[in-house]
């Protein structure tokens, strides 16, 4: 049988605008981390080393406030933001990579729901040095009732599909005690059943 012939690959010229750097140019990589559309923070264990104005204006604050504060400012309570560390750290430590929607809290003590992606610098020590970005959802979903931190907890693991098993097992509490909260996230959001919830928590 005689060989098949490799498939032609078609190249396209390369054309540039006119007063567009060529690839080889340095990119001015300072430029790129004030402007990007999201707010952007470099961390070193969980301390603000240095943040965009994206993020200082999304927390309603400064960059001269936000800089040597940690994490914890950006929480609405100090037990949030441990136990999020110590649920992070060993995925951080496996993937070097995290993401998940979670409520957040402004410089004026507003609660919002915010998109978190993170990397490790260091898959070994998690914490030790990091990059991490955020997007303010709370144009498309708000907080509509004054939940208590395990309420907001369970709430953000219930937007993801977790099971009540599931959820349990990464808060580390019994599927008997979300239950408990999800019950109570019902009862607070006049919602029937787990599906209703879940709309109303993403204000769909």
């Amino acid at each position: 049988m005689p060989a098949q012939a490799s498939p032609r690959v078609r190249r396209f010229p390369l054309v540039r605008p006119s007063g567009v750097a060529a690839m080889s140019d340095p990119i001015d990589y300072r430029t790129a981390f004030e402007l990007a559309p999201v707010g952007l923070v470099l961390s070193r264990h969980r301390v603000i080393v240095d943040c965009n104005q994206a993020l200082a204006e999304m927390f309603r604050t400064s960059r001269e406030l936000l800089t040597g504060q940690s994490f914890q400012v950006l929480y609405p309570s100090p037990d949030e933001f441990e136990r999020t560390g110590e649920r992070i750290a060993p995925i951080l430590n496996a993937s070097g990579r995290y993401a998940d929607d979670r409520i957040m809290k402004r410089g004026d003590g507003e609660l919002f729901w915010c998109h978190v992606t993170g990397r490790a610098m260091e898959r070994s020590s998690p914490h030790a040095a990091g990059i991490w970005s955020f997007e303010d959802l709370s144009a498309r979903r708000a907080v509509k009732a004054e939940l208590t931190g395990r309420e907001r907890e369970v709430a953000a693991l219930l937007i993801e599909g977790r099971t009540s098993k599931q959820i349990g097992k990464t808060l580390e509490i019994s599927h008997r005690t979300v239950d408990i909260y999800r019950a109570r996230l019902m009862r607070k959001y006049k919602a029937s059943t787990t599906p209703e919830l879940v709309q109303r928590l993403l204000a769909i």
